[in-house]
């Protein structure tokens, strides 16, 4: 399955084998305990990628009424800048663009658990029906008891874990099936949809254009106290997640083979809905259901890699550009007024649906 082409016998190993015609890199410890297999072509994509968010986010600390240089942002974020650069980079825009990258990137790490697992490019959680569910929470704790702030974030994971668990529960047959968890997840997120627009038909007129702006999904506005419980959610679940990524390579196989070797095929698979959901819920419940980045982000990925599996870490990161690249569009586009950064997510979003099932038609087409 693999050839060895060289090797160093002292300290760690550095091999380098060919699986799936791609030339592979294995590290290992002089006892073979640990082994780590790197694809050169997936690490440049990831510091690529690591490069353009740095290069993106400084490029969003400095936009806004009072715009500030890429030298000066660097300079002020290493403690160089004067007060009131300091003050704009650090209170008012840092947690803004921190914010885009951690949702953004628990958006792409959440859409390639999905897509995985479904073995369907449309098995994203926006798509399944997930954000449905938290978007509907959110505006009942809006409509109904009048909350703001932190109870509106409740009320977004809470309806995001609840809906999880019905659609669960109605896609379980002996197990759980991609298609059925796509069917039943389109179905009860149209459901879902039904109910927040009755809810906004009998909201209050102020709570109504509070609902909408949620539900559209937004950046404007966000402070630490929206980045802290973020970064915290995602010191637990990133290493959940990438504990659970050899249990997820292994289940991209199919079920029979994955039982074959001696994988945990439902255990796993109910773990890692419950880490993919928790991931959607929590970016939700920060920035609203921003629309098509864990569609899209996995995709993309896996296209600059050119390598198989669920690609993880270069879906997060991907997924982290984008939505600070279209939060920074939304700011310019239109010069004195920020929209919304779901408006503009749904737009390329839109764009890359159409590319995406056009692409598969023809692929039909041709081997039909």
């Amino acid at each position: 399955m693999s050839q060895l082409l060289a090797e160093r016998p002292q300290g760690p190993e550095l091999r380098a084998v060919r699986a799936g015609g791609r030339r592979l890199r294995v590290l290992r410890t002089p006892g073979g305990a640990v082994a780590l297999r790197v694809d050169p072509r997936t690490a440049a994509v990831c510091g690529v990628l690591t490069v353009l968010l740095l290069v993106v986010a400084v490029l969003g600390v400095g936009t806004g009424d009072y715009p500030l240089s890429p030298g000066e942002v660097v300079r002020t974020l290493l403690g160089g800048g004067d007060q009131s650069s300091a003050f704009i980079v650090e209170t008012l825009r840092l947690p803004r663009v921190l914010c885009a990258l951690l949702v953004g990137g628990s958006l792409g790490l959440a859409g390639a658990i999905f897509q995985t697992l479904t073995r369907n490019p449309l098995g994203s959680p926006d798509v399944v029906g997930f954000t449905y569910g938290s978007a509907t929470g959110a505006v009942a704790a809006i409509t109904l008891a009048g909350a703001d702030g932190a109870a509106v974030s409740a009320g977004a994971i809470g309806g995001g874990l609840a809906t999880a668990a019905l659609v669960l529960a109605l896609a379980w047959r002996h197990g759980i099936q991609g298609y059925r968890l796509v069917l039943v997840g389109i179905g009860l997120g149209l459901l879902l949809r039904s109910v927040t627009d009755y809810l906004l038909t009998r909201a209050r007129y102020e709570d109504a254009v509070t609902s909408v702006v949620w539900i559209t999904g937004s950046l404007n506005g966000r402070g630490w106290e929206d980045v802290r419980p973020l970064a915290l959610a995602l010191v637990v679940l990133l290493p959940a997640t990438l504990l659970l990524a050899r249990t997820l390579r292994t289940l991209e196989l199919g079920d029979d083979l994955a039982r074959a070797l001696g994988a945990p095929v439902e255990r796993g698979r109910v773990a890692l809905v419950a880490v993919a959901v928790a991931l959607t819920a929590v970016a939700t419940a920060a920035a609203g259901p921003i629309a098509f980045v864990a569609l899209a982000a996995p995709q993309i990925a896996r296209r600059l890699t050119g390598a198989p599996g669920p690609n993880l870490v270069p879906a997060m990161l991907t997924g982290a550009l984008l939505l600070e690249a279209s939060d920074l569009a939304a700011q310019r586009i239109w010069p004195g007024r920020d929209l919304p950064v779901g408006v503009v997510t749904g737009v390329v979003g839109g764009l890359f649906l159409c590319w995406l099932l056009g692409r598969e038609w023809r692929g039909r087409r041709r081997t039909g």
